[in-house]
């Protein structure tokens, strides 16, 4: 499942508690990410799930779900 496999990354990546990582998640508001993060998370993202997405799209990336989403529309 793909929310699985991104709320993994996401613990992994921002040091963060799984039980915080939800698809309501705002990825900067809540998870604590920054800029530098949020890059390196997109990257993990497109390699792992083998899509690319544009600088403009990763600016509408808001929540864990905006991702999730973005990352089954790209397969």
């Amino acid at each position: 499942m793909v929310f699985e496999r991104v709320k993994e990354m996401i613990v992994e990546e921002l040091s963060v508690e799984a039980e915080k990582v939800t698809l309501e998640s705002r990825l900067a508001e809540d998870l604590g990410a920054d800029s530098i993060d949020a890059v390196e998370l997109i990257m993990n993202i497109e390699d792992e799930f083998e899509i690319q997405v544009s600088d403009e799209e990763a600016q509408n990336i808001k929540t864990v779900g905006d991702l999730v989403k973005y990352i089954e529309a790209s397969k």
